[in-house]
């Protein structure tokens, strides 16, 4: 069964992540890259990947406390191999929050392709924000707004 983000991520919802797992400094989030995501080499396109660990990371970092918003700070990446999937296969992302404070979290994130072998790795860095009340726009669009202060 899969949770709710929590959140309206138009670029998330492109791309078609589901988020399995979402409790306790813990994620995991699925991801079925479509040939549209893939690079030159017909594996997966580094920035879907990059894209998928920050979600991943924010996500750890948001399950201790859903209420918050996170935006992130600062990202390190290591690509260990491609991202392979067959045909209608997935990857897995895991993400763990390592550390808190009242204002950041600490995080790392691994994507795993279809063997359970590691792709890549992340850390990454994320300031709690509170959520703002949602702003309409005159064509009747919600924009969520976050407070960054």
């Amino acid at each position: 069964m899969s949770f709710k983000f929590g959140a309206h991520i138009p670029f998330v919802n492109l791309l078609r992540f589901t988020l399995e797992v979402f409790a306790d400094g813990h994620s995991e989030i699925h991801y079925a890259p479509r040939p549209e995501h893939m690079n030159s080499f017909d594996v997966t396109h580094g920035g879907a990947c990059m894209t998928l660990l920050d979600v991943v990371m924010a996500t750890a970092a948001r399950s201790v406390n859903q209420d918050m918003g996170v935006v992130t700070i600062e990202m390190k990446t290591s690509f260990m191999r491609p991202a392979k999937v067959t045909p209608g296969g997935r990857l897995t992302a895991k993400g763990r929050l390592m550390h808190r404070t009242k204002s950041m979290a600490f995080t790392e994130g691994t994507i795993y392709d279809e063997a359970g072998l590691a792709c890549a790795h992340a850390t990454g860095t994320f300031k709690y924000v509170n959520r703002a009340p949602d702003r309409t726009t005159e064509a009747g669009i919600v924009h969520p707004q976050i407070s960054t202060d």
